[in-house]
């Protein structure tokens, strides 16, 4: 399956059953990273009875696993391009089953955070290696379309199942289950991938920028860490700072990118006609979904009062949708309905979604899971599409950059999304709030319900039901906030790619050979 330079050959061959057995294989892993980012959120109290984490040691535990996630990103992509994408790929899985299993029996918090860290650095092997291979291997372009389909599904459906998952195994096992269940895939990974997988490298990497992977985290890790404390803490100066910081490091790391000799990012990526607009889109998409999500998981349970279980299996309805949504597109643009039409519909889907969150009272279950279903589809529409045309741009001996590239946009997305959004719902939420109310219910809804227990008389359901309307109004404004700019992203999508198209192989077509629209 490789080439004497080390590179998977780059003919429009068709992919058969072994190629198709492979990306099952390969969708294992990536279920499983995806699914870590939610996994242990049934499994806290357990643990906090075990091992008796400090509030701090318990953020860490929660948040070290995305950080790390997402600050090796670039790197582990730019990595794989060189020392060849498969052989990452291993490595990466057995890293993260040899932490997962000292995840699973680890004695204090301090283990498990080290465990956790580990964890993330195995992701980040894995997700841009998987997507990187999967380009290498469906060179036909329509299998692409459809592979990455499923790929896409599956990296979004991962996260709502990580949580019902950590609730099964919680409730019938111990909390080191939810890590044990990842063993077999990656054993099964280890086993097979080195039959069914083909190595593939650029065959002329140059040399490794060393400089580049401090400078990479130093830009990604504070703007993450930033805008994931802004919606529950406020602008805090700490937090603004982490901003500035960041993107101080973001433009250093990018001078560093088009001065280098041999960058980690290759500014030429930027060249293939529509990557760069795929990558932009493709992080306004992980805003609105990460956005909406911020809401939806609050108010089935603090508002309509679920529990933490009952919560994540209704969440899994919307999920339903997703499965679809990506085959229906691929299918679109493989009649010749021009991407640029499916990619604007998929954002107009997902505004007509936030437009169902924007209707919903406090007693809108159905109207809710309705909204996050359509948005979700939409998203996944729109990510699936667009991850197409950045990797079938891409030149293939740097997919893995490429890969890389596309995740940690969608990483910054979804962290702007929370933090945006959850800064004007919370914004109208204190506002709702009556003035009389204790500090803690100006805070947060959970806040509210907290104290709302201690006040006498029928005062605690004044507060409850005045802040439970707060939160539903700080949605909605949040939700048509959403839908304005999902709808900007839907006119900016059909003017930036309606002249964009991709040749047989990935060469970027010119523009006299563009379909007309």
């Amino acid at each position: 399956m490789t080439n004497p330079t080390g590179t998977a050959p780059v003919t429009n061959s068709r992919a058969g059953r072994r190629e198709w057995t492979a990306l099952t294989v390969l969708m294992l892993p990536l279920l499983l990273v995806s699914m870590d980012v939610s996994v242990l959120y049934f499994a806290v109290p357990a643990i906090s009875a075990d091992l008796e984490p400090s509030g701090t040691q318990q953020l860490w535990i929660f948040d070290i696993y995305g950080f790390v996630l997402a600050g090796l990103l670039m790197t582990m992509g730019s990595l794989g391009d060189r020392i060849g994408r498969r052989r990452l790929l291993l490595l990466g899985a057995a890293a993260f089953g040899a932490a997962s299993l000292v995840a699973a029996y680890a004695d204090s918090a301090e283990t498990l955070i080290a465990a956790r860290a580990v964890l993330g650095i195995g992701g980040a092997t894995l997700m841009p290696s998987t997507m990187a291979l999967v380009r290498t291997m469906f060179t036909d372009p329509a299998q692409r379309t459809k592979a990455i389909g499923i790929w896409s599904a599956v990296m979004t459906g991962g996260v709502a199942l990580g949580s019902v998952m950590s609730g099964v195994l919680v409730e019938h096992f111990w909390w080191g289950s939810v890590f044990l269940v990842n063993l077999p895939a990656m054993a099964l990974l280890l086993v097979t991938g080195p039959i069914l997988l083909p190595e593939s490298r650029n065959p002329e990497p140059g040399r490794f920028d060393l400089l580049s992977v401090p400078l990479s985290m130093a830009a990604v890790l504070p703007v993450i860490y930033g805008l994931k404390e802004i919606p529950s803490e406020g602008f805090e100066p700490l937090y603004v700072l982490s901003l500035a910081v960041g993107l101080v490091f973001t433009a250093l790391f990018v001078r560093r990118q088009r001065t280098s000799a041999s960058p980690m990012i290759s500014p030429a990526l930027f060249g293939g006609q529509g990557f760069g607009s795929a990558v932009v889109l493709n992080l306004v998409a992980a805003f609105g979904m990460m956005g909406s999500a911020y809401f939806t998981t609050q108010y089935l349970q603090s508002v309509l009062g679920k529990s933490a279980m009952e919560a994540a299996l209704w969440a899994l309805l919307p999920s339903v949708l997703i499965g679809f949504a990506a085959p229906v597109a691929a299918q679109l643009v493989q009649r010749g309905v021009h991407r640029a039409h499916v990619v604007s519909a998929g954002f107009m889907t997902a505004a007509c979604g936030y437009g169902l969150l924007a209707l919903a009272g406090t007693d809108s279950l159905w109207l809710v899971l309705a909204g996050a279903g359509v948005l979700a589809s939409g998203i996944v529409t729109v990510m699936s599409q667009l991850t197409d045309l950045a990797l079938g741009t891409a030149p293939v001996e740097k997919a893995g950059a490429a890969s890389s590239l596309l995740e940690t946009g969608q990483e910054f997305g979804g962290a702007l999304g929370m933090a945006l959004l959850g800064s004007i719902g919370t914004a109208v939420y204190r506002h709702g709030v009556p003035d009389g109310a204790p500090a803690a219910a100006h805070e947060t809804l959970g806040g509210a319900l907290a104290v709302a227990v201690q006040l006498p008389g029928r005062a605690d359901d004044a507060l409850v039901s005045a802040a439970r309307e707060a939160f539903t109004s700080g949605m909605q404004a949040a939700a048509v906030a959403a839908t304005v700019l999902l709808l900007g992203a839907a006119g900016l999508a059909a003017a930036v790619l309606r002249r964009v198209r991709v040749r047989d192989g990935g060469a970027p077509a010119p523009e006299e050979e563009t379909v007309p629209v």
